[in-house]
């Protein structure tokens, strides 16, 4: 981490074993303007890591009987046209629906942010999909988005109320929040760089960052930590529930790799990368060595999949 530390955007890192803290330190700025420096509570930009509290959120919905996982995707969203209707919820869940990427939709010289219903309003007018529900993989971002309105419509809750008051405050996440400008605030902040030739630029947010279900919430390396306590156990989910999130549903693009809920799958390790402007994290949950790398960061650059496999190495040598 010798490249974080000093007067440039920073990360938060935590190591668990068995839920439980062996490791958790801070380096560089949270906030390069302020100068303000990064801690262990220091809140980034989770981008895809959401996709896990996404999905959870569906599977408490499922175990308390207000959906189904095989349930039409039409069911709780009925304006998407005929052409979705062979999309159940699992599809979303896994990236096997082939709905279209909203971000190849946004129309030309758009300059609001999207929300998760302008999501659907995009895919509302396609009735075309890449492959048919079930046939394929491929990432999506269109699906996670999805799920957080159908998270709303099956609770009664909006999306970012449902996460707050079922699985932020149960496992005592106290600055975790899908973030939404003008409503809510988010304590602690980093904000996201990206690096030019001789210096850092802001690239805090851009016209995708204001969705909730792929990629909203913000949290840190003291809350997750709390997050990966609770992924040991049956505090939040039902231990069937939990083998529904972490076993291989489809492969991927990638040989090595497997997709469960909202977790990507490889050999024994059970993880996520989230990528968006200006942030870059990763958490890798290695079972049989009961070991759990969490790596936050608020810059564009390098990748964090491998810096947290790295930092395993030194805890977990030759996994």
């Amino acid at each position: 981490m010798h490249g974080y530390r000093g007067a440039a955007p920073g990360a938060g890192v935590a190591v668990l074993r068995d839920g439980v803290p062996i490791f958790r330190r801070a380096y560089g700025l949270a906030d390069l303007e302020g100068r303000v420096a990064a801690t262990t509570a220091t809140n980034y930009r989770l981008a895809s890591l959401t996709k896990q509290f996404t999905a959870a959120a569906i599977l408490l919905l499922a175990e308390a009987g207000r959906l189904s996982i095989d349930d039409p995707v039409r069911k709780w969203l009925p304006t998407l046209k005929d052409g979705a209707d062979a999309i159940v919820i699992r599809h979303l869940l896994t990236h096997t629906s082939g709905l279209i990427d909203y971000e190849d939709l946004i129309p030309e010289g758009c300059t609001a942010q999207l929300r998760d219903a302008d999501v659907l309003g995009l895919l509302e007018a396609e009735n075309r999909g890449y492959f048919p529900p079930g046939a394929g993989y491929r990432y999506s971002n269109s699906g996670y988005s999805l799920l957080a309105l159908i998270v709303g419509r099956a609770s009664g809750e909006d999306f970012a109320s449902f996460l707050r008051e079922h699985i932020f405050r149960p496992l005592g996440l106290q600055n975790t929040l899908a973030y939404e400008a003008g409503i809510s605030r988010v304590a602690h902040r980093a904000f996201g760089y990206s690096a030019s030739e001789h210096s850092w630029t802001r690239t805090d947010q851009n016209l995708t960052s204001a969705t909730l279900g792929d990629g909203g919430i913000y949290s840190s390396v003291d809350d997750l930590a709390k997050w990966d306590a609770a992924l040991c156990g049956d505090r939040l989910l039902r231990p069937e529930s939990l083998r529904l999130a972490f076993q291989p549903a489809t492969q991927t693009d990638d040989p090595a790799v497997q997709y469960g809920f909202g977790w990507r799958i490889t050999g024994e390790s059970r993880w996520h990368s989230g990528e968006t402007i200006g942030f870059r994290n990763a958490i890798v949950r290695f079972l049989e060595q009961r070991l759990t790398v969490i790596v936050l960061t608020n810059r564009n650059d390098p990748a964090p999949y491998p810096t947290a496999l790295a930092i395993a190495e030194v805890f977990a040598p030759s996994r």
